[in-house]
C-alpha cells in the first residue's frame, strides 16, 4: 500500500503542478515517444540480462506489492522450530536430524510450524546446512565462513534485478534525449510548415525528455531501491539462521543461540529478548 500511495504523491505532485502552472495533459500525450523511451529501456534490460534475472525481477516486483511487511508469524516460528531441533540435537545427537531434513514438507516437526514452510528460501537455507552438520564434524569457524560466503553469493544473486532497473534508470534519461532528437528531425522535415504546426512538433520532442527523467527519478531509480531493501530483508532472514547454528556450533545454550539470530533481525521486525522469552514459552505451550 505505502508504494501504491508513493506513486500517487508522485503523480499529483508532477502532473498536478503541471495543470496548475496553465499545461495541459493533451499535450504531454505522445504515444511515439512513449513508445521509443519505454521500448527502448525494456529492450535494454533483455539483452543486458539472462532469463533467470529477468524471471527474479518479476517475482521480486510482485512480491514488492504484494508482501510489503514482513510475515508476523515468521520468526516466533522459526526461533520455535530451532528451539526444538538444538533440544533434540543436544539429547539425541545429530542422526535425531535425518527424519525430518530429508523430507521436511512431510515431517511432523516442521508440519507444526507452517510459517517456515511458506518461505523455502530460509527453509532450504536451513536444512542444507543442518544436512552439512549431520554428514560430519565441522568446526564452528569453519561453518561461520561457509554460512558467510553462501549468503553473499544468494544475496548477490538477488540483487541482480535491483542493479538491472538502476542501470536502466541511469539510461532512461538518455532515451528521453533520443526520442527527443528523432522529434526534431521530423519537425525540421516540416520547417517549411506553419509555425504553430512546428511549435506543436518541438513540443512533443521535448516530451520525450521530460518523459526519460520522469522514469529515471519517479519509477526505475525508486523502484530499484525499493527491490533492494526487499533483498536486505530476506537476507536477514538467512543471517538470523546462519548466526543461530552457528553460536549452537560454538557450544551456546538453544536460548542463547537464539537470541544471537534475534540480533540479525533488521530493527523494525527485532523482538525484544523478553518478546523472545515470550514466544518461545508460546511455542512450547
Amino acid at each position: 500500500m505505502s508504494k501504491l500511495i508513493g506513486l500517487l504523491i508522485i503523480l499529483f505532485s508532477v502532473f498536478g503542478g503541471y495543470l496548475w502552472a496553465g499545461g495541459t495533459l493533451r499535450s504531454l500525450w505522445q504515444p511515439a515517444e512513449i513508445l521509443i523511451i519505454f521500448g527502448a529501456g525494456i529492450g535494454a534490460i533483455v539483452i543486458a540480462n539472462p532469463k533467470p534475472v529477468l524471471i527474479e525481477m518479476i517475482e521480486q516486483i510482485k512480491e514488492l506489492f504484494t508482501k510489503e511487511q514482513e510475515d508476523p508469524e515468521l520468526y516466533p516460528q522459526l526461533f520455535g522450530l530451532m528451539g526444538v531441533l538444538m533440544s533434540q540435537i543436544q539429547m539425541q545427537g545429530l542422526k535425531v536430524l535425518d527424519e525430518h531434513i530429508e523430507n521436511p514438507q512431510a515431517s511432523s516437526l516442521f508440519l507444526m510450524y507452517p510459517a517456515v514452510l511458506k518461505h523455502p528460501d530460509v527453509l532450504q537455507f536451513l536444512i542444507d546446512n543442518l544436512r552439512i552438520q549431520s554428514i560430519g564434524k565441522i568446526s564452528p569457524h569453519d561453518l561461520e565462513h561457509l554460512l558467510e560466503e553462501e549468503i553473499h553469493r544468494i544475496e548477490e544473486d538477488r540483487l541482480r534485478p535491483s542493479e538491472a532497473l538502476h542501470k536502466v534508470g541511469e539510461a532512461m534519461p538518455g532515451f528521453g534525449i533520443l526520442a527527443a532528437v528523432l522529434g526534431i528531425i521530423i519537425t525540421m522535415s516540416a520547417i517549411d510548415g506553419p509555425i504553430t504546426m512546428i511549435g506543436v512538433k518541438v513540443a512533443a520532442a521535448l516530451v520525450g525528455t521530460f518523459i526519460g527523467i520522469f522514469a529515471c527519478y519517479c519509477f526505475f531509480d525508486p523502484l530499484s531501491k525499493a527491490l533492494e531493501h526487499l533483498v536486505d530483508r530476506k537476507s536477514a532472514q538467512l543471517r538470523c539462521v546462519a548466526a543461530i547454528l552457528t553460536a549452537f556450533v560454538k557450544g551456546k545454550p538453544p536460548m542463547m543461540a537464539i537470541d544471537a539470530g534475534r540480533k540479525q533481525i533488521q530493527s523494525e521486525s527485532r523482538p525484544s529478548f523478553i518478546e523472545l522469552e515470550r514466544w518461545m514459552e508460546e511455542q512450547k505451550n
